[in-house]
């Protein structure tokens, strides 16, 4: 049977991929905004010894150089901030819920900090973007910790596949990405495959476009998600090979740039913030 049409059939049953987990769920629910939200999401993580320990290891490490040790949440939400924890804290219980065993050619720690790194670099980015024109918080981090989570989808339903996958875009660093997924996946990429599982999760909108099109940039959008489009495809750019092999280009166009309400100009300067991030992150 062609690739293609087999991921599809699997997918075609919705129950053969886990359902959102209950913490997602409610955390998705909560208004952090207010102080009676917050105190629930901090209810919620301290619950949930998986996610603090995950949420307090990172506050820890060398990304955010307190120079003093964090050893409890209500420290680590001080440093990282309210918003940035619940995202964190969402992307690491639905990354967590996707994972049935750590083997294989898929390297799970690395995906999470490739993940982490593409969120911050969108966050970063967004920074030099006009006020008014740039996405949410909330769809900057979501997006950009679960863009590639379709990698854990194919992994989750054909573990040969994905290990067939990863093990071709390693031997073919010069090969782009979106050829090896069409002569090994049949035309479905891992977009594709996130945006399915987005969708079974009852994700906005939003979110679901935006994980289908990461990776096919020329299908044309609206305005505002072709700017959460545009952020993750320039981030990627920002962190060649970072923790996991895509094998993308690195040239960003001025259009690229333009489209994002940025002087061109400044590219070297967000180059040295998000690489300073990444080389930080890489020692956590």
């Amino acid at each position: 049977m062609n690739p293609k049409n087999k991921l599809l059939q699997k997918l075609e049953h919705l129950d053969a991929l886990p359902a959102i987990p209950s913490i997602a769920q409610k955390i998705l629910s909560l208004k952090t905004y207010t102080d009676e939200g917050e105190r629930a999401l901090l209810e919620l993580i301290k619950n949930d010894p998986l996610i603090l320990a995950k949420i307090v290891g990172l506050a820890n490490s060398p990304l955010f150089g307190t120079g003093r040790k964090i050893l409890t949440l209500s420290d680590a939400v001080a440093l990282l901030g309210t918003n940035r924890i619940k995202m964190i804290a969402l992307n690491f219980a639905m990354q967590s819920s996707m994972i049935r065993n750590q083997t294989g050619v898929l390297n799970i720690q690395r995906l999470w900090q490739h993940s982490l790194a593409v969120a911050m670099a969108m966050d970063a980015i967004s920074s030099f973007m006009p006020n008014d024109s740039r996405p949410s918080d909330n769809e900057i981090y979501l997006v950009g910790l679960l863009h590639d989570i379709g990698y854990l989808v194919l992994k989750y339903i054909d573990p040969k596949l994905s290990d067939k996958l990863h093990a071709r875009i390693a031997d073919a660093p010069g090969t782009s990405l979106k050829e090896i997924e069409m002569e090994i996946l049949g035309g479905v990429d891992h977009g594709e495959l996130g945006s399915v599982l987005a969708r079974h999760w009852n994700l906005p909108e939003s979110i679901i476009i935006t994980l289908k099109s990461h990776n096919t940039p020329e299908d044309k959008l609206d305005a505002g998600l072709d700017q959460l489009v545009t952020m993750i495809i320039v981030s990627e750019k920002l962190l060649p090979s970072f923790a996991i092999a895509e094998n993308i280009r690195r040239e960003i166009t001025s259009e690229e740039w333009q489209s994002l309400g940025i002087d061109p100009l400044r590219e070297n300067e967000i180059k040295i913030k998000v690489q300073k991030l990444a080389g930080e992150l890489a020692k956590s």
